[in-house]
């Protein structure tokens, strides 16, 4: 079974500062590159599991990095180049405090809310009537807070505009920017035989400029459903097929848990970590159409290949 990684603890030349997200070890090189690794970690419910998914850093980062090429006529990302096939270099840039969730469709935590009597999400009114996985006349935007520690929270505009978070002239460009990400991101899906149900986006600013930053339309912030079959299950009220890691939360809620205080991680045994492992690569190979190549990663692989970009 390969080895999956899990920490990292380089020392890149010009290194300023190292921040660990969930997934993502983030290193600031000079003030000027972000150096990030996606490390194999998986999360759920805000919760970092016990065990590392072999390849699963690579699945994330290849996805990141074509979508982020096929969108980059749309505006400026932060990415400069992949020096190895779990990092991506980019420019240093000021995040917006609030994560862009855009949907389509009526799931997830949006459909348990409607299902509890919610018929308002972060200040959006939803129609009477709906049914689980059913489209949205057209996307809504529901946005998050973005938590250092602990979960995101959903806030309206107008509570992010008040609370100044984000101006109300980077907001609505913000607006335009997410309906034209998901526009595009909907149509490259739908040439895969995919339909984009729900997305988040991550922007910042830098020298006045708006840039898309972080991951873009991965399966562990994206959720896509096969288009085949889709009216039939809808019809008949049946689970969708999708591809995204609702599999991994329905295996945890299964088990018992939903990363609430006093429950415990069911074990993760090889063979669950085997097969996240497989629907990671059927992930990457429907979403991208290309054929999934493991690369056997190391720490010292990656440091190398980043010193290596960094000192030319």
């Amino acid at each position: 079974m390969s080895k999956a990684i899990v920490e990292t603890n380089f020392k890149f030349p010009g290194q300023k500062s190292f921040y660990k997200g969930k997934v993502r070890d983030v290193y600031n090189v000079a003030d000027r590159y972000m150096v990030m690794v996606v490390s194999d970690r998986i999360s759920a419910f805000d919760v970092v599991l016990p065990k590392g998914i072999p390849f699963k850093g690579q699945v994330l980062n290849q996805i990141a990095s074509k979508f982020l090429d096929a969108t980059k006529d749309i505006l400026p990302n932060w990415k400069i180049a992949t020096p190895d096939p779990q990092v991506t270099v980019g420019l240093k840039c000021e995040p917006f405090r609030v994560e862009m969730v855009i949907r389509g469709y009526l799931t997830g935590s949006a459909w348990r809310e409607y299902k509890a009597g919610a018929r308002e999400l972060c200040g959006v009114k939803l129609p009477e009537g709906m049914k689980e996985n059913q489209k949205f006349p057209t996307p809504i935007i529901t946005p998050t807070t973005k938590a250092d520690e602990g979960h995101d929270q959903n806030i309206s505009k107008e509570e992010i505009i008040a609370q100044g978070l984000v101006s109300r002239e980077d907001y609505e460009q913000l607006e335009k920017y997410t309906y034209a990400l998901f526009q595009r991101g909907t149509e490259i899906a739908a040439k895969k035989g995919l339909i984009l149900v729900d997305t988040k986006y991550e922007f910042g600013k830098k020298d006045g400029q708006i840039y898309l930053i972080d991951e873009i339309h991965t399966p562990d912030s994206s959720r896509y459903f096969y288009s085949e079959g889709y009216e039939e299950r809808f019809e008949k009220g049946e689970p969708q097929r999708q591809l995204s890691k609702e599999f991994v939360r329905q295996w945890l809620m299964d088990n018992g848990f939903q990363g609430k205080e006093g429950q415990v991680c069911p074990e993760m045994t090889d063979e669950i970590v085997n097969s996240i492992t497989e629907r990671y690569i059927e992930l990457y190979e429907n979403i991208t159409g290309d054929k999934f190549i493991k690369h056997e990663t190391t720490e010292k692989t990656i440091e190398k290949n980043v010193s290596l970009f960094l000192e030319h």
